[in-house]
């Protein structure tokens, strides 16, 4: 039927002598005015589950954007149903009839390759990175060794062990510095170290994460994130946190976090930006959508942070603000996502 519809709208532009340009050259299949025409044409999805809060510390922020995310679709008349694996098993999925999951889950289980592996298994479409994609992802030092590997710029960074000469990483790092979980999201567990001799203290402190703990430079340039949509950047976000830094309550919890999209890098920068996005995001088998936190330092030059393959999508988060620059609002957004689902 899409097809059909397609065929008419060219038949009738050659008609008008209207020009068509493919996706390679606009992003959007017909000129401007047909481009509307086509995002009123609701593809169906069938019945689709919104995947929300699930079992990891991100639960409550997972919850919020996943209720955004079911409300957006229904208002497209898109038949979305919330679903919490913490409260049904994944199982039910089948039985209860669902053609395809927009995974909003956020954390352990739902990020890290584990829900994906179960939707493939079942042979369900979903959105966002697939299993292997999640898996790096999610682990900030492999991900870091990757991009590293690649001659992609990163923080210079240390991962910690018992062992560790912790005296020689303050040395080596300098100090202030950060000390993460290398397998958590929203800045879970996240410490910002600036006294000597404190390192060691907050290692232990951080030791009931699973995965390794990992220190990193301290960059002071600026914060930026740059989403990215079907294998296309989006435009960069500049984070100026009224917090010490960029923290989980500077995330969900404060109104006076100030966003800069556009953001006041220069346009040579942009490009650059939007490049790593692109290349970052490649390099750990990305796919659908996702983004990429980078630093900046004093000199401008740009650092690659982490990966996130499952962005929020609460009314703080980021994609949403850098979607809505390229005309994108909430709700087309999420159509947009949902229409990149597949399963292997």
């Amino acid at each position: 039927m899409w097809e059909t519809t397609v065929g008419r709208m060219q038949a009738e532009a050659v008609w008008k002598n209207v020009s068509i340009k493919m996706p390679s050259e606009t992003g959007c299949f017909f000129s401007d005015g047909l481009c509307r025409m086509k995002k009123e044409v609701m593809q169906d999805f069938g019945k689709v589950a919104v995947l929300m809060g699930g079992f990891s510390s991100e639960r409550e922020v997972s919850l919020a954007g996943g209720q955004a995310v079911l409300e957006a679709l229904r208002s497209k008349g898109v038949d979305a149903h919330a679903f919490d694996p913490k409260e049904t098993p994944l199982g039910e999925l089948k039985t209860q009839g669902f053609d395809c999951a927009f995974n909003i889950l956020h954390g352990v289980f739902g990020e890290d390759g584990t829900v994906q592996g179960a939707l493939e298994a079942l042979g369900i479409r979903y959105t966002g990175c697939g299993v292997l994609a999640s898996s790096i992802g999610m682990d900030k030092y492999r991900s870091k060794l990757l991009w590293k590997g690649l001659g992609l710029p990163v923080p210079d960074y240390a991962v910690l062990r018992d062992d560790s000469d912790f005296d020689a990483v303050e040395r080596q790092l300098g100090l202030p510095m950060f000390v993460k979980p290398a397998n958590e999201g929203s800045s879970v567990g996240v410490v910002k170290v600036k006294e000597a001799g404190r390192l060691k203290e907050v290692y232990h402190e951080l030791k009931q994460f699973r995965g390794e703990i990992i220190a990193e430079a301290f960059i002071g340039g600026g914060e930026y994130t740059c989403g990215i949509l079907n294998g296309r950047a989006l435009p960069s976000v500049r984070i100026i946190p009224a917090t010490e830094f960029y923290d989980k309550e500077a995330k969900y919890d404060r109104d006076d976090t100030v966003y800069l999209c556009p953001s006041d890098l220069s346009e040579e920068d942009e490009r650059l930006m939007r490049d790593l996005t692109v290349r970052a995001f490649h390099a750990i088998g990305g796919r659908g959508w996702g983004r990429i936190d980078f630093l900046k330092d004093e000199s401008g030059r740009l650092y690659l942070l982490e990966a996130n393959t499952l962005p929020g999508m609460t009314s703080h988060s980021l994609v949403p603000k850098a979607a809505a620059r390229q005309g994108l609002d909430f709700a087309q957004l999420c159509v947009e996502i949902l229409k990149t689902a597949y399963v292997e």
